[in-house]
């Protein structure tokens, strides 16, 4: 009998790590890091004698990885963010 009363009590007293301000910092921090892998495909040849400049383009080399290191920041803050901290 306390076996199953203590099994009652803890699935009461599950909650969740995150909540849904976490949830919604995650879906935009991944939303980042896949548009920069999105800006960073393509640029390459068909033909492997022909060299494509493209390849090293503003797009590919500054502004995906930086979005995907944006991304990354993003998803850290999610995870360390409490939404239950008291702002007084």
């Amino acid at each position: 009998m306390g076996e199953q009363k203590r099994r009652e009590e803890a699935k009461e007293n599950q909650t969740f790590i995150f909540e849904r301000k976490n949830y919604i910092f995650m879906l935009i921090g991944i939303a980042f890091i896949a548009l920069g892998f999105i800006l960073m495909m393509g640029g390459g040849s068909d033909d492997p004698n022909v060299f494509n400049p493209e390849i090293y383009s503003w797009r590919r080399i500054r502004l995906a990885p930086a979005l995907i290191l944006i991304g990354f920041g993003i998803e850290v803050y999610a995870i360390l963010l409490n939404p239950h901290k008291n702002n007084s």
